[in-house]
């Protein structure tokens, strides 16, 4: 086969190498438009699942990278004055140039044609003269804008601005964070060393602290010495240097572009390396994706029955694993564009979310990597709490105006449509009490509505009538009784989605009869509902009433705390949505508008409890900018703060039909995390959340202050206590299930031997 690879990199070079080791009578040609030892930064970062699959392909030209590797095993963060180590993180630094250096004599050895200092004509005119065309060309891949209708680039480029610098400072006991605050915001470096001589020093910012410093107008010298200043206790006495000899001024700062091919080939011409995806530096990922894409598509070239077919297999394939580690990767740069929300943690919880970042690595995978900084920094989070040292953070202690929680696991609000009248039955007498034996810190009821017409089924409890404060109080005693769990009643009035079928029936579809009549703050139907009756002023102030008095009673039937529900598209939500909320009256138009009434109601609850009060939001609509917003989702969350409200229970979405939203794990978690490190306000975290390894994970980054599981204590009323056990940690079982605790204990001993065997 006659095979031309446009572009010297890494990519381009290992691929050649890949397909003269499968073949030695294939004739390649690496074209490269500068000379043989030019290159644009310092070093490159491999980890060692990297370094294992290069061994296979090609165990000569690893080892030759590897005798020049400068390795390190720890993690340093410097902030605020405080330098936190963490170890077992498994990385290799090479210098971009030597790594070139030895993949192009590799190369040559093999029998593969170098050309440096050669212009590349376009794709097209090469296409005839050579069975396969390989775009290797880089981040700015000329190829790539040849056929951009083909290849479709989605090119997102990214926020924060850097320059990639070296010194010969020594930093090689570990890759170092350095984080500085200057008279104009935040700056960063990335530093890591490369060889015995020299490391890389990648320094990044803000626009607004880059804009505010005037680098716009620094010449290359002045923005290197003015970053070395900043740095200067860091750097012993030693420059920076900028190899960026083609770059003049404001050029040598970058903003990465993340980019993502929809087609990777067209006829005989396919893209590798940056030219078809990037993955950002802060991860390490770019050529770990070029050598990876390489190796597969020399592979496949060897193994499929035809060329489209090895094309269609590599784009299939690598595209699945790029778009794994560009969300790895997307989840890390957007931590360091929204690091200023972090930079007041303190310095073990600041170091623990940097590590965990891009949630390829996990709390558990901390504990394997370094049990001692791990353990340390959970007793210290512990300690913050009150609680006791050796325990894991999901189990420390939360107080909130006076309640005092045993743990930070809240058993989440569940529909279980088996009222009768609005009254709870025995049916939630158990449900209730059997997730307040089972271990969780608080339990919620589900929503408990201010009215008949607030009932989103037939089946929904409310807080309405004698009977129902009554049947509340009998399960709030028992809970008290027999628990050590506290109880939230959760308040709310179903407007618009209410009328609807029980939740295992149709759903949100109408009743087959008896609907009665629904509120919104506009005549807006909900799917297949009926308009709601656009809200009289008189009718807000009704309704107002019936929260107070919802509370009255909660107060009464003895609850530890409260929530309002404001989410998920019930009637205070609607109120806040301008997809539901088209008013042209005091309450409706601007947020400000929005929230109004949302606000007078809270307020009004507050005067009637002086206990523990939480708000539910939706802190998206997943409508982009013709619904709430996450930015707008802060300015909510301070508002109810300031109404009264001592935490933000942070949901997102039910608001509308139309709703665009984005699954996964702990998928919500985000919204808590902005509004707890934005607002300053204590939050829980809902949503996918679904092992123990996650909450421990959310608590310990600061991304919310409890978490809150709904389908696992359905599946689990026991979820805590059996999680607690696993993690081979105490929580008191009930005394009658002692024999069940012990029996369990001994299962999970003989499992766990079994494993070791």
């Amino acid at each position: 086969m006659k095979i031309l690879c446009l572009g010297g990199g890494p990519a381009g070079l290992y691929f050649a190498i890949s397909m003269k080791l499968r073949d030695a009578s294939h004739q390649v040609t690496v074209l490269e438009r500068n000379r043989a030892n030019d290159t644009f930064g310092w070093g490159v970062v491999l980890s060692d699942d990297a370094l294992s699959r290069m061994a296979k392909n090609d165990p000569v030209s690893t080892q030759a990278i590897r005798e020049h590797f400068a390795y390190w095993d720890d993690i340093a963060v410097v902030h605020d004055g405080v330098r936190t180590v963490s170890g077992g993180h498994g990385f290799a630094g090479i210098g971009r140039k030597q790594m070139l250096i030895l993949l192009q004599a590799r190369a040559r050895e093999l029998g593969v044609d170098l050309r440096f200092e050669t212009e590349f004509k376009s794709a097209e005119e090469y296409k005839a003269d050579y069975d396969l065309v390989v775009a290797s060309d880089g981040i700015n891949s000329a190829v790539r804008r040849e056929y951009a209708e083909v290849f479709q680039p989605d090119i997102d480029l990214r926020r924060c601005k850097f320059v990639w610098l070296g010194t010969h400072q020594k930093f090689d006991d570990a890759f170092t964070f350095i984080f500085e605050k200057t008279a104009h915001g935040w700056v960063w470096a990335h530093v890591y060393q490369f060889d015995k001589d020299t490391a890389t020093f990648i320094v990044e910012c803000l626009p607004e602290t880059w804009n505010a410093w005037g680098f716009e107008h620094m010449t290359k010298e002045e923005t290197v010495e003015t970053c070395r200043k900043i740095f200067a206790a860091h750097l012993g006495g030693h420059e920076l240097m900028s190899n960026a000899a083609h770059l003049r001024g404001s050029a040598v700062w970058m903003q990465f572009p993340r980019i993502i091919c929809g087609t990777w080939y067209h006829d005989n011409v396919v893209l590798m390396g940056d030219a078809a995806a990037t993955g950002h530096f802060s991860i390490g990922s770019g050529s770990r994706l070029a050598f990876d894409s390489a190796i597969a598509l020399a592979e496949f070239l060897h193994s499929e029955p035809t060329m489209e077919a090895a094309f269609r297999r590599y784009q299939d394939e690598r595209r699945v694993e790029v778009l794994r580690l560009q969300s790895a990767a997307r989840n890390s740069l957007e931590w360091f564009e929204q690091v200023e929300r972090y930079l007041d943690l303190p310095a073990p919880q600041f170091a623990y979310s940097l590590l965990t970042r891009s949630q390829r690595i996990s709390h558990e995978n901390l504990r394997l990597r370094d049990p001692k900084w791990l353990r340390a920094t959970e007793d210290w989070f512990q300690a913050q709490a009150g609680g006791q040292p050796g325990r894991m953070p999901m189990l420390a202690p939360f107080s909130l105006r006076g309640m005092a929680l045993k743990n930070r696991v809240v058993v989440s609000p569940m529909a279980q449509y088996k009222a009768v009248d609005g009254c709870p039955t025995d049916w939630h007498l158990v449900h209730y009490g059997e997730r307040a034996k089972g271990g969780a810190g608080l339990v919620y009821t589900e929503m408990t509505c201010v009215s008949p017409q607030g009932r989103i089924t037939p089946g929904c409890p409310g807080l309405y009538d004698a009977a129902h404060e009554k049947a509340w109080k009998r399960i709030v005693d028992f809970v008290h009784a027999e628990t050590s769990a506290k109880i939230c009643c959760q308040i709310g009035h179903s407007g618009r989605k209410g009328s609807t079928q029980l939740g295992w029936e149709e759903g949100d579809a109408p009743l087959a009869a008896g609907n009665w009549e629904t509120l919104g703050p506009s005549p807006i139907g909900w799917g297949t509902n009926p308009a709601p009756r656009e809200m009289t002023r008189a009718e807000m102030e009704a309704v107002t009433a019936q929260f107070v008095a919802a509370t009255e009673m909660a107060k009464r039937a003895g609850f530890d705390m409260i929530e309002l529900h404001a989410a998920h598209g019930y009637l205070l939500s609607s109120f806040i949505s301008p997809a539901s909320n088209r008013r042209s009256d005091a309450y409706g138009g601007s947020l400000e508008n929005r929230l109004r009434w949302p606000l007078e109601v809270l307020a009004a609850m507050r005067a009637a409890w002086n206990g523990p009060l939480s708000v539910r939001i939706s802190a998206t609509d997943w409508l982009g900018d013709q619904g709430v917003t996450p930015d707008e989702a802060v300015e909510v969350a301070r508002a109810f703060a300031a109404a009264g409200a001592d935490i933000i229970d942070v949901s997102a979405g039910q608001t509308s039909p139309d709703a665009r939203p984005v699954y996964g794990r702990m998928f919500q978690t985000p919204f808590s995390d902005r509004i707890r490190n934005e607002a300053g306000l204590a939050t829980m975290a809902v949503g996918n959340i679904t092992e123990a390894e996650q909450v421990n994970q959310i608590l310990l980054a600061g991304r919310a202050d409890l978490a809150c599981l709904a389908r696992p204590h359905l599946a689990d009323p026991y979820w805590t206590l059996h999680a607690a056990l696993a993690a081979g940690q105490e929580e008191a079982w009930p005394l009658p299930y002692l024999a069940g605790r012990d029996q369990a204990k001994r299962l999970m001993q003989k499992a766990s031997e079994a494993i070791r065997v």
